[in-house]
């Protein structure tokens, strides 16, 4: 099963929906206290290796922006919020990952769902549902189906996405508001994807990004991601807040956010980490 590549979310979802049992995880600290975008300017370093008189490094800047969140391996844990108009749902989460082909994501809480995981090897992604003890392989026709009832998409965890080798990219200039740079993205014209085009918006000194708005095939914006909540993890500064907005007619109101609680990167896994046995076993 082949999933064509689509945007750049791939490399964060699975870094974002968490990790699992650390023994002494890094602890998120020096926060930075978001403004209605997610990050307050005045609070950035005024020194960055990508702005050099005035100009910003445009190669660089996304070769760091696509590495944000990638490490050797990772453990984490993370909590997700789903609203909808007349529902919240919250569910905490702990996996593991290793580069971006393997990951298992395993739901803690709530009680209902505890139990419940995703495993993903290359393009293969499974399900398993403790309840009924059942292993569902997710077959191309349910890419774009939610995944465990948040606005991100089964297809969204399993993409493979090279920003360098799938758009094509420029500097759009100075945003003001939020305050940084914009970059644009276009898809080329070989890329088999949802996503035509996304914005994305990074805070003055390049180093982190602030909100990347998404444009489906016909040119409609379908979606924003905003991040926020600045924060150092095993000695990497990056945001620990993330919220999708879906601009759906059906999903007015709704949006999902995901907090890192604790991440430690380049850790040794095992193999049998990413293994079907492990995702069906009794927790």
């Amino acid at each position: 099963m082949k999933v064509p590549a689509s945007d750049a979310n791939r490399c964060l979802l699975v870094a974002a929906f968490g990790f699992l049992l650390i023994v002494a995880p890094a602890r998120a600290n020096e926060t930075v206290e978001p403004n209605q975008h997610g990050i307050d300017p005045n609070e950035l370093p005024i020194d960055s290796p990508f702005v050099k008189d005035g100009r910003l490094d445009l190669d660089a800047v996304v070769d760091h922006f696509e590495n944000l969140y990638r490490a050797d391996s990772s453990i984490s844990s993370s909590r997700v919020t789903v609203t909808k108009p007349r529902r919240t749902k919250t569910m905490t989460l702990k996996s593991w990952t290793r580069g971006e082909e393997k990951a298992l994501i395993v739901i803690q809480s709530p009680a209902r769902e505890k139990g419940i995981a995703t495993l993903m090897v290359g393009d293969n992604l499974w399900n398993y549902f403790p309840k009924i003890r059942r292993t569902i392989r997710i077959p191309p026709s349910m890419m774009q189906s939610a995944w465990m009832g948040t606005d991100f998409t089964n297809d969204d965890l399993v993409r493979e996405t090279s920003l360098d080798e799938d758009y094509s990219y420029s500097l759009v200039g100075r945003s003001e508001d939020p305050n940084g740079w914009l970059v644009r993205f276009l898809a080329k014209p070989d890329m088999v994807g949802i996503w035509e085009q996304f914005d994305l918006v990074l805070s003055p000194d390049g180093t982190i990004p602030i909100e990347a708005k998404y444009f489906d095939r016909k040119g409609r914006h379908a979606r924003t991601l905003y991040w926020d909540q600045i924060k150092d993890f095993s000695g990497r500064r990056i945001p620990a807040h993330m919220t999708l907005i879906p601009h759906d007619k059906d999903k007015k109101g709704h949006k999902t956010e995901m907090t890192y609680l604790a991440i430690d990167f380049n850790v040794d896994l095992a193999d049998r980490m990413f293994s079907l046995s492990e995702l069906e076993r009794k927790r």
